[in-house]
């Protein structure tokens, strides 16, 4: 069974950084990418960012391009999220999830079937 745990997540100001970690278990953690979404207040959840299995390839929504990065420990079945010059708009719950395929090709937004139970980040203006 998938088993994941974010932790991480608190409250800060404007221009601040967090960083949020997800700890997997389940399977060979090293065979899947990593998903980092969110869902805000009476919104849909949303795709933040992406890792592929090996750690060489990474995708980001426009909102947050250049100021978050996705990255892996595989040694340590950990994906983190840094995020840095955090904004109000950044207020959300953040979910980490793994791809239902294993190692691959292409990297996608869309195909993860396992999550953890979430994180809030709370920016205040």
């Amino acid at each position: 069974q998938v088993h994941m745990v974010e932790s991480g997540g608190g409250l800060v100001q404007a221009g601040g950084s967090l960083r949020l970690s997800c700890i997997a278990s389940g399977r060979t953690f090293s065979n899947y990418a990593m998903g980092w979404f969110r869902q805000a207040p009476g919104k849909e959840r949303e795709f933040v960012a992406a890792i592929n299995w090996s750690g060489d390839s990474t995708v980001y929504a426009d909102s947050v391009k250049g100021r978050f990065t996705i990255s892996r420990d595989n040694a340590k079945n950990t994906v983190y999220l840094q995020m840095n010059s955090l904004k109000p708009d950044d207020t959300a719950v953040y979910y980490c999830a793994q791809d239902w395929a294993g190692r691959r090709t292409v990297l996608t937004r869309s195909t993860y079937d396992y999550w953890g139970q979430g994180t809030q980040v709370t920016v205040s203006s």
